[in-house]
């Protein structure tokens, strides 16, 4: 399947506009554009971030270091989901897996911090703290977490 193909489908899906508009020049949305794409994305996360405690401003803001994000269905619903990191450098030791349903109106969130000089040999997974945001339910949960074990230098 095309590149091309995908983000036209991608966009089709997402009824279009939130996609062409949160899109960057590859055609593709991306965490750290969606804020400044629609308002209603920027309304429904600041409901998710407002009465969380000592989260860093990339997180707040949606800031920093994103890939593409993926169209996926969870439980009936379909949600834009995808990474988030503080810088590409720290995307080991600081991330974020976020989704936002494609009507806008839910977001949720897993912050991802791995001790800074991990070393090599030592598994990230077990030495990760995970914290979720906009109260996910277990299926929510596991969706998020699926997003983090596609990275192929988590294990």
């Amino acid at each position: 399947m095309s590149v091309l193909f995908k983000a036209l489908a991608a966009a089709l899906l997402l009824g279009g506009g939130a996609m062409a508009m949160a899109a960057n020049s590859d055609g593709q949305a991306r965490a750290n554009e969606l804020l400044n794409s629609d308002p209603q994305y920027r309304e429904t996360w600041t409901k998710v971030v407002k009465k969380e405690e000592r989260l860093p401003e990339w997180v707040m803001n949606l800031s920093g270091a994103s890939e593409q994000m993926n169209a996926v269905e969870e439980d009936g619903g379909k949600y834009l989901v995808g990474p988030l990191c503080e810088t590409q450098q720290t995307c080991l030791n600081k991330r974020l897996i976020v989704a936002f349903s494609f009507n806008k109106k839910d977001a949720y969130a897993m912050l991802v911090e791995v001790p800074a000089g991990l070393p090599a040999d030592k598994s990230p997974t077990r030495h990760a703290d995970y914290r979720f945001l906009g109260k996910p339910n277990q299926g929510m949960q596991d969706l998020l977490m699926e997003q983090l074990k596609k990275d192929p230098n988590w294990y």
